[in-house]
């Protein structure tokens, strides 16, 4: 499995690892972004990426130009946003785009775990 994180903080990134692990995820191939259009850039070049997860507030293109972009572009890949926001609005505007999923922060394994197996299944 890989899994793309997008973060423009890399304690954040690390706690995403952390959780990822504790999860049962921890044999996944990870890349890190420190923005969406990093991330986009990423996922552009490994199209086979299985997962993102991304922060909404990030520099450059935040995360919800990200999703509106993969999907623009037709890239149907499951994509969670890990935020500290997650408003009734901000839900619906993501949900609409073609997100998958929130994982509110602050999280822990047992969050991520739950998120991922009802999305992609459980860890291998």
């Amino acid at each position: 499995m890989k899994i793309l994180i997008a973060d423009d903080s890399k304690v954040m990134r690390m706690l995403v690892r952390r959780a990822l692990r504790q999860a049962g995820y921890g044999n996944a191939e990870v890349t890190e972004a420190c923005d969406g259009e990093e991330a986009y850039q990423a996922f552009v070049k490994d199209p086979s990426i299985n997962l993102i997860l991304s922060d909404w507030n990030m520099p450059v293109l935040d995360g919800f130009g990200l999703l509106e972009n993969l999907r623009a572009d037709g890239f149907r890949v499951p994509f969670v946003f890990v935020t500290t926001e997650c408003t009734d609005e901000m839900r619906t505007k993501a949900n609409a785009a073609g997100a998958n999923r929130f994982i509110v922060k602050p999280f822990d394994g047992e969050n991520v775990r739950f998120a991922l197996e009802m999305l992609i299944g459980a860890a291998a």
